[in-house]
């Protein structure tokens, strides 16, 4: 298998960011960028091995709404400007399985939004 093949529950490694920085180095309240803007702020990260996603709150920008997004769409992290830049364009995002708080675990939900931003090649 291919090193950099895409892993929709893990961060990449070579963003440095990892479960055991978890505590120092929260994402939560950090701004997130699509490929093409803005998409809102981090309501929630997980740093679970093989589980790890992030929660974002998208404003207004999709009328109030909430996304997850694996943690493999993250192609970057800033921790002195807080943004988190993912490699995903907002339609993209806009597009997603609706995000469930309730679900958020399930494995048939996890399956449906890892098959969706698998079948859209990274930027």
């Amino acid at each position: 298998m291919n090193a950099t093949a895409y892993d929709p529950w893990n961060y990449s490694q070579s963003l440095g960011y990892t479960a055991d920085r978890a505590d120092s180095a929260s994402l939560v309240g950090y701004h997130v960028e699509a490929t093409d803007g803005s998409i809102g702020k981090i309501d929630e990260a997980s740093t679970e091995v093989g589980a790890s996603y992030i929660v974002v709150d998208t404003g207004p920008w999709i009328f109030g709404s909430k996304v997850m997004l694996p943690a493999g769409v993250i192609a970057s992290i800033d921790t002195a400007g807080e943004k988190v830049f993912v490699n995903r364009t907002k339609d993209e995002i806009k597009d997603a399985p609706e995000y469930d708080a309730d679900l958020r675990d399930d494995s048939v939900y996890r399956d449906k939004v890892s098959t969706y931003y698998a079948g859209r090649a990274p930027r």
